[in-house]
């Protein structure tokens, strides 16, 4: 009897992850894996990008963490170079383009995990496709950013303009930044990261203008202009035009689902497949999908969202390859915590935003505290804001964010276990949490936070 054939789309975390495990469970005997990966590199941290074009990392390998050949040593299948441009669901086989040759063939599988990723949100605007206008999703994106920056003259002014001001916006603004260019960011938005509500996007402004990054709210880019080489020479926005030597697209990105789209699978509300626990796709028994080509339950506001982010691209796959591989693994949903920096200031969120806890129909308090990431009497104390939010009868958590400096953001963790657990602030206020004056104050800032919204709940109470 011939072992059953595993076909894997995308050659990234969750894809691989998938295979990995599925192969760790199953011997070569019982299975066979062929995996289908349209770029030049496998398993490569996506996140790290904007670290390398920085400099922070310092070669592009250094984010692979395991190559083609590493995988194929395992027993995968791995087809490089090679894009599945259409899934055949009721026949159950896919079929491929070798990108270096132009050859297509026809594959079948027992087993099918779709785990084609994202694209970056690119508008459909004149000159988004000019020479200088790069976004920064995979790898290969990263080599073409930065073989552009070198092509650029050394002499004069260099200078970037950052179309979008979220985490992949401000962290590329860093980048920029370091490498030496005038930086200009901009957001259509009210204040930058709208991931966190607008009082604390406005500290995040403030600190972008303190390193010297212009960042122009309320500017919708309308166009790229270019010059006579046909490169990208200035940004039109309906609050002015911004010259530019370079542009980064940092919108955001969305999911990568055309093709399972077009075989009939089952998408949500903000375009990514939609799966089980057990992450198979919904009403097809042999097709499994991860990563950030699907929705995900938030499990604080009951809805799926899509949340692109490498942690659960990598937990989507190992629960992807235990279930293939016969085994059992499921995954429940997240909260939405998230973290990021720009230099040495840190922005940090979980769990909802007021305007998220709005669109759910919760009613809430919050409360915004100021303190200091350690004693206040240590040596490198530093400002922290927390921000907490709070179902308005109940005391529920619902949300955090955190903006400072060196070592305040990862704080966010506390607030995401409160989150997973159903914690009120309440409870909140008595947990036990590590103390010593270089590390925090006697209280610290996220019980502080709680201890001043237990006070908001039982005001609105009363």
């Amino acid at each position: 009897m011939a072992a059953e054939r595993l076909v894997v789309i995308g050659g990234d975390a969750a894809g691989m992850s998938a295979a990995s495990q599925a192969r760790r469970l199953k011997g070569p005997g019982a299975l066979e894996i062929v995996a289908f990966e349209r770029g030049h590199f496998t398993s490569y941290s996506a996140c790290g990008i904007p670290y390398w074009v920085g400099g922070d990392v310092e070669a592009r390998d250094d984010l692979i963490a395991r190559t083609p050949e590493e995988h194929r040593e395992r027993d995968i299948d791995l087809r490089m170079r090679t894009e599945v441009t259409e899934l055949d669901v009721a026949g159950q086989r896919v079929k491929a383009l070798d990108r270096e040759s132009g050859k297509t063939y026809w594959t079948g599988f027992d087993k099918l995990v779709i785990a084609t990723g994202a694209r970056p949100v690119r508008p459909a605007l004149p000159g988004m496709d000019a020479a200088g206008v790069h976004g920064v999703q995979t790898l290969d994106d990263g080599q073409a950013l930065l073989d552009s920056l070198d092509a650029l003259r050394s002499e004069g002014p260099r200078r970037a303009v950052v179309v979008g001001a979220g985490y992949i916006g401000v962290e590329m603004a860093e980048a920029m930044l370091k490498r030496g260019f005038e930086v200009t960011v901009l957001n259509r938005g009210e204040q930058p990261m709208a991931t966190l509500d607008a009082d604390m996007g406005r500290l995040v402004h403030e600190a972008l203008d303190g390193l010297g990054i212009t960042t122009v709210n309320g500017a919708a880019v309308t166009k790229i202009l270019t010059g006579p080489d046909g490169r990208v020479t200035e940004v039109a926005t309906d609050a002015g035009t911004y010259p530019a030597d370079v542009v980064v697209l940092g919108i955001g990105v969305e999911p990568e689902t055309g093709l399972a789209r077009a075989a009939g699978l089952p998408v949500g509300p903000h375009g990514g497949l939609l799966t089980d626990l057990a992450m198979r796709v919904v009403g097809h028994d042999n097709i499994w999908a991860g990563g950030d080509c699907v929705e995900v339950l938030d499990l604080v506001a009951g809805r799926t969202r899509h949340v692109a982010l490498g942690t659960h691209a990598n937990k989507h796959g190992q629960v992807i390859g235990s279930n293939i591989g016969g085994g059992y693994g499921t995954f429940p949903g997240v909260v939405g915590t998230a973290v990021s920096k720009v230099c040495d200031l840190e922005i940090a969120r979980t769990g909802l935003r007021e305007k998220d806890a709005r669109a759910v129909g919760l009613r809430y308090v919050t409360a915004t505290i100021e303190s200091t990431q350690r004693a206040g009497y240590y040596p490198g104390a530093k400002p922290m804001t927390v921000k907490m939010i709070a179902e308005l009868r109940t005391g529920r958590l619902l949300g955090v964010q955190i903006v400072g400096r060196e070592g305040s953001a990862k704080r966010v963790d506390v607030a995401a276990v409160a989150l997973t657990a159903g914690m009120t602030v309440e409870q909140m206020t008595a947990l036990d949490l590590g103390y010593a004056p270089p590390f925090s104050p006697v209280w610290d800032p996220v019980l502080v936070a709680a201890r001043k919204t237990v006070a908001a709940v039982r005001g609105a109470g009363s």
